[in-house]
């Protein structure tokens, strides 16, 4: 039954990967086709095609690998002809028919064909293009511009990806990482204010005996560190007979509507007597006692405890007064929601850009000079596998299985959206930077009078988008390797927690 589940936990990830994916390519398919660009596949997946089907000109279909999707857009890179500059005018007339630096359509026809054109306002032929000698990439270069426009039928020219405009190409490329970004927020949403999280409460969970000055007790023999001493001071609870149950209200005449409300009174009044205030089977009761000043370890905004030079605890003073809380389920306030966004979408992109860090620490696991993090980077194999511990798992009830599913899937579109703003090609963020490149060198261009000029010839970035390519396929390499060899397991991830 529990490699049923595993399975089962695999499949789950795939589908949801599957369809943030296909979502991601529909937000550029939808502004493409509005904007009358002629669109010929959309894919979900790389390699063979396990089923398509075809409706109206376009091909929809699911591939065998999902680790990405396309939609194939004639003119992705415009033939050479067309990237053919107009001539500028040093009368009038240049700066009449020169182009809006974002608002321009494709050229006119004469710029199109790439010959000797004239400039309409003053008839001035254009000097010819000055040929290059060969390059090693050129080759390349001109078959990736054939087909890129293989399937273009005379008359359609307006209707390839660079006659758009440069807005409109900007809202093809960012529409589908804001997708994921929109879906990763309407996750998190469903998992933090809907399901909820575990949540502190002011109602009493444990009440501790004694009460040990942290660095006492990292002085203790390991099997009494967890049990009293008799001389052991006890704690105000304790001495007070406050009990599991009880629903603490008020602390020093201060109303405790959540625990670290509760908790910063207590803290507040180290060394003081103060009146504590509980509930117990719908009874009030009232009891004063002194909040002793306890040395406790102090710990950072991660949970973790602070030590110094030497290795040994730092302390912090506070008051104690000796309860635990219980836990329940909450929903986060709608006020905490934006928050918890930003940390979420920041922490993503402060990852992104120590990348190279954390692969060099992925590079050290692999060649067994280092212990894997589990709090480091992990591949697709790698999440597919923690899927399927979280199904199969009885640590977890259902609803938390739910929750941290959907966690992964929600950091996971917020993942896609940041790497896909990347300003490299072949990722979105490279047409991106490309578009707006374009507008600037328009806009330039009509501030100097030379007149209307062709769309950049994106396919002179091919040797770049081939190194960024490899690159990431020697990492998916990597991360696949050691997900197999030495893989993050869930027990290791929340032991990290």
């Amino acid at each position: 039954m529990t490699v049923v589940l595993y399975i089962i936990g695999i499949i789950l990830f795939l589908i949801g990967i599957s369809i943030s994916i296909g979502l991601h390519e529909l937000g550029h398919l939808t502004p493409a086709k509005k904007f009358g660009v002629k669109v010929t596949h959309y894919m979900v997946g790389f390699g063979p095609t396990v089923f398509s089907f075809r409706r109206g000109e376009t091909e929809y279909g699911i591939k065998a690998l999902p680790l990405g999707g396309f939609i194939a857009m004639p003119g992705m890179y415009p033939p050479l002809k067309a990237t053919t500059r107009r001539a500028g005018s040093t009368s009038g007339g240049a700066a009449q028919h020169a182009d809006d630096a974002f608002g321009d359509d494709h050229l006119g026809d004469g710029a199109a064909e790439g010959t000797a054109s004239t400039d309409v306002a003053t008839d001035a032929p254009s000097r010819p293009r000055r040929q290059r000698r060969g390059r090693l990439f050129e080759n390349t270069m001109a078959d990736a511009r054939d087909f890129s426009n293989q399937e273009i039928e005379p008359g359609e020219e307006h209707r390839t990806f660079y006659a758009l405009n440069v807005p409109k190409r900007l809202v093809v490329m960012f529409a589908g990482p804001l997708v994921n970004l929109v879906l990763g927020i309407i996750i998190m949403a469903i998992s933090l204010i809907g399901i909820g999280i575990m949540t502190p409460t002011t109602t009493v969970q444990t009440v501790v005996e004694c009460a040990v000055p942290a660095s006492e007790a990292a002085e203790r023999p390991a099997d009494q560190k967890k049990t009293c001493q008799d001389d052991d001071p006890l704690t105000p609870a304790w001495e007070a007979g406050v009990k599991p149950g009880d629903d603490i209200t008020s602390v020093a005449g201060v109303s405790t509507d959540s625990w670290d409300e509760l908790s910063t009174v207590i803290k507040d009044h180290a060394g003081q007597r103060v009146d504590v205030e509980f509930t117990r089977d719908g009874h009030t009761q009232n009891v004063n006692v002194p909040i002793i000043a306890h040395e406790q370890a102090r710990v950072d905004d991660s949970g973790q405890p602070v030590v110094n030079a030497d290795g040994t605890p730092k302390t912090v003073t506070e008051g104690f007064f000796g309860v635990g809380p219980v836990q329940e389920r909450q929903g986060l306030p709608l006020n905490e929601f934006p928050g918890a966004v930003w940390d979420q979408v920041s922490g993503v992109f402060h990852a992104i850009v120590t990348l190279p860090v954390k692969l060099v620490d992925i590079a050290e696991v692999a060649t067994g000079s280092k212990e894997r993090d589990a709090e480091g980077l992990v591949g697709m194999v790698g999440v597919g596998r923690i899927a399927g511990e979280i199904v199969s798992t009885d640590q977890l009830q259902i609803v938390d299985k739910a929750q941290v599913g959907l966690g992964m899937l929600g950091s996971l579109n917020i993942f896609l959206f940041a790497f896909n703003m990347i300003p490299l090609l072949p990722l979105d963020g490279g047409h991106i930077a490309v578009g707006l490149y374009e507008g600037a060198r328009r806009q330039i261009n009509k501030i100097r009078g030379r007149g209307k000029i062709g769309p950049f010839d994106t396919a002179r970035l091919l040797p770049l988008t081939y190194v960024v390519i490899g690159l990431m396929l020697c990492m998916t390499a990597l991360l696949v390797y050691v997900d197999l060899v030495k893989p993050v397991t869930l027990d290791a991830i929340f032991n990290s927690g």
